[in-house]
């Protein structure tokens, strides 16, 4: 066979291309891919986070602030010791040569830090008191002080009668406040309260 012609590809041959072909372009990553990225970076960044708190927390911890101490009139009672001192008479009654009489007071403090009474005084008209000892005092935490209280009576028109449950004003101040109360000191005292007014006041209109 003769000729110049082109040379047929065999049986089981392909011709190879001699042109470039051009290979498909390259698919831009999706909305999906872009949210998965996302997705693995929060969750990374939470991952962080998590293991630096437990971290933290495994760490030895400051020790908790003590508590605020007590407010005073949680810790503070008043009681009434019908015993007195001096020259007003046993058993808180009246001195008839002076209009007035005295009786004993035991103020205790239960805990916290010492109290001190800034004042001590008695709320009816027509009596004056006085105290041993004077205010400002103070008291330490798990003692008590006995407190001499002397009444005079100043004008018997003004002096309560047949009293029901008298009672002391006091303020008391700690480290945490500085508060007023009124302490009842029941029915003994409110009897011989009543029974020194009744004799001061017949004396003082004999």
């Amino acid at each position: 066979m003769s000729g110049t012609g082109p040379v047929e590809p065999g049986e089981g041959t392909h011709a190879r291309d001699t042109g470039d072909v051009p290979r498909p372009a390259a698919r831009a990553p999706g909305r999906l891919a872009r949210r998965r990225r996302t997705v693995l970076g929060g969750a990374a960044v939470l991952a962080v986070l998590a293991g630096g708190g437990y971290l933290y927390a495994g760490r030895p911890g400051q020790p908790p602030p003590p508590p605020p101490p007590p407010y005073p009139v949680h810790v503070v009672d008043l009681a009434y010791l019908n015993e007195v001192s001096g020259d007003g008479g046993p058993g808180g009654r009246s001195d008839g040569r002076s209009g007035g009489f005295s009786f004993a007071v035991l103020l205790s403090v239960e805990s916290g830090p010492p109290v001190t009474v800034t004042r001590l005084a008695q709320p009816y008209d027509g009596l004056a008191m006085t105290s041993s000892p004077a205010a400002p005092f103070q008291t330490k935490s798990h003692s008590a002080r006995k407190i001499i209280v002397t009444l005079r009576v100043t004008e018997c028109e003004k002096a309560p009668r047949n009293l029901g449950l008298p009672f002391l004003d006091v303020t008391l101040r700690n480290t945490r406040a500085i508060q007023a109360h009124s302490f009842i000191l029941g029915p003994r005292y409110a009897q011989d309260l009543s029974q020194a007014l009744q004799v001061a006041c017949s004396n003082d209109s004999r």
